[in-house]
């Protein structure tokens, strides 16, 4: 399967590291957040990689070249950082079948291969994993709501008044009618081109998209003391995190 990494975010949140570096570049547990991407996503048996890169992405080709464990890696430019349907535009040439979707500045361990084995159901035309947040959170992120077989019936991006308190991470499946949904979108209040925007409109064109419950942890890697997070997770084998979840924020800062 195909598998799709945006990358293309310059990191404003995360100086001083990002001052020379893109966002995926920020080392977490002695690699770049890319690695584990990439090994992730190859784990799950990604046979294709594209890379969505933006700022100083030269950084990034040059460190991986053109594969990564021998699995090839095509890079697509975003020039202009503008939401994440925007992003995923740039290799809709190169996707002829269903792929992954990953977000490239998230810290995952957990249940991703539920998600994938779900898309291969052939019931569903996108699955992604979704995780409950505090309700007084919920407004910072893409929220869902879901009916009683675990479908998802709408999306809505950083609600005042969230329906629930389900929230989307980084991590999806879409078969490639996800594409033509990212055209229809029109800028958001914050002049982005939403994933959430697009994920809504395959809704309302009848598409079935399922909801993966996350059973274990993620980390969006946002600020500073995200990545001290995240580094302290991964080199301590904690399988869970206590407490509050970092947002996930979808803008490509």
């Amino acid at each position: 399967m195909q598998a799709v990494v945006l990358a293309a975010g310059e990191g404003t949140r995360l100086r001083p590291l990002t001052e020379d570096k893109p966002k995926g570049m920020v080392e977490v547990a002695d690699k770049p957040i890319l690695t584990h991407c990439f090994e992730q996503l190859v784990e799950l048996g990604a046979d294709e990689l594209y890379a969505v890169v933006g700022y100083k992405k030269e950084t990034i080709i040059e460190y991986y070249g053109d594969e990564f464990d021998g699995v090839p890696i095509t890079y697509a430019h975003q020039r202009e950082q503008s939401g994440l349907a925007h992003a995923l535009l740039t290799v809709e040439e190169h996707i002829d079948d269903d792929f992954m979707l990953m977000l490239g500045d998230n810290i995952f361990q957990t249940n991703l291969q539920d998600v994938l084995n779900r898309q291969r159901e052939d019931r569903a035309d996108a699955a992604f994993l979704v995780e409950e947040v505090p309700w007084e959170e919920a407004s910072r992120y893409g929220v869902c709501d879901t009916n009683k077989y675990g479908e998802i019936t709408n999306v809505v991006e950083k609600p005042e008044d969230p329906p629930s308190n389900l929230v989307m991470t980084g991590f999806y499946t879409f078969t490639p009618a996800i594409f033509h949904a990212c055209h229809l979108v029109q800028p958001s209040n914050r002049g982005e081109y939403e994933i959430s925007d697009a994920i809504d409109l395959l809704l309302h064109s009848g598409r079935t998209i399922d909801a993966i419950r996350m059973d274990g942890w993620r980390i969006d890697v946002g600020y500073p003391e995200d990545r001290d997070r995240a580094e302290e997770l991964l080199e301590g084998g904690v399988e869970e995190i206590d407490g509050d979840t970092p947002e996930a924020d979808a803008s490509a800062e």
